[in-house]
Order: structure tokens, then C-alpha cells, then sequence
């Protein structure tokens, strides 16, 4: 009678991880699979020409983990953010521009309301952000990429 209460609770354990662990797989998979295709590399490169701003996304910032990403050339125009090379996918991604570099959620949370939301991200490689009209890039020094979801930093670089 015990070893069938126990191998009950083991099955009831093993399926309850596995359907918990194949739904936390679906959500980091979900937004790479449907993302659409990455930027023509061609219209980078000429858009990266025409920037008032340069700077790079890197790995080791204190917010940065082993999902949580950006490593690329970033360039800022006035119409146009252009990220050359790879953020870690995810879902409900968030560009930000901020008047102070930040690299951590806390940071990031503290100065949230007085950034500028720029565009939501579903492409993780090889991409181009239009600027609203409305704002002005010399006004602040750092671009943010924010998983709304999750409130999770993702990676962020300081512009001057």
C-alpha cells in the first residue's frame, strides 16, 4: 500500500515539473520562433553611417546574466536606433532611452517614469528602431532594453 502512495506521489512530482518546465521552455522559445526575420544588413550598415551616436551593448554588466543579454554595435540617429548583433530573446521587449546609465533592474526602476519609451523589440538580431518624432536623442545618454513582463534588465549602453 506505501510503495503505490509512493509511486503516486513521484508520478504526480515528475509530471507537474515537466509540464512546468516544458511552459517556462515555451515562453523563452515562443518570442524566437515567431520573431519576425532580422534587418537587411545592407540598410545597417548605411543607416550606422548616418549616426550622431556610437556604442556597444556588452555581457558583463552588473543586470546582465546568462539569459538576460546584449552584445552589439548600437548607433543612435535622430530617426533611427540601429542595433548590429544579438540580444537574448525574450518576451515583451521595451527600448528606453534614459538621462542616466543604469545596469540593473533596481537602477532601472528608480528612473523608469522619467524615461522615454521609444518601440517595443521582437526581433533579437540585426535590428532597427524608429525613434518617435517627439523625441529628442541629445536629451538623454543611454539606450535600455526592459522586458516589460517580467521587469527584467536586459542589457543597456551609455551614449555621449
Amino acid at each position: 500500500m506505501k510503495t503505490k502512495f509512493k509511486t503516486k506521489i513521484i508520478l504526480l512530482f515528475t509530471h507537474i515539473s515537466t509540464l512546468f518546465f516544458g511552459f517556462a521552455l515555451g515562453i523563452y522559445l515562443l518570442p524566437i520562433l515567431i520573431a519576425p526575420d532580422s534587418s537587411d544588413i545592407m540598410d545597417i550598415d548605411q543607416l550606422q553611417s548616418d549616426a550622431a551616436y556610437k556604442t556597444k551593448f556588452i555581457r558583463d554588466l552588473a543586470g546582465s546574466d546568462l539569459l538576460h543579454w546584449g552584445e552589439a554595435d548600437v548607433t543612435i540617429s535622430d530617426k533611427h536606433i540601429v542595433i548590429k548583433g544579438k540580444i537574448a530573446p525574450g518576451p515583451d521587449y521595451k527600448v528606453y532611452l534614459t538621462q542616466q546609465f543604469v545596469e540593473n533592474e533596481k537602477e532601472f526602476l528608480t528612473i523608469k517614469d522619467s524615461a522615454a519609451y521609444i518601440a517595443d523589440v521582437n526581433i533579437f538580431e540585426n535590428l532597427i528602431v524608429h525613434i518617435p518624432s517627439d523625441i529628442q536623442i541629445n536629451k538623454y545618454n543611454t539606450i535600455v532594453i526592459w522586458c516589460e513582463s517580467f521587469s527584467e534588465f536586459i542589457t543597456a549602453a551609455q551614449y555621449l
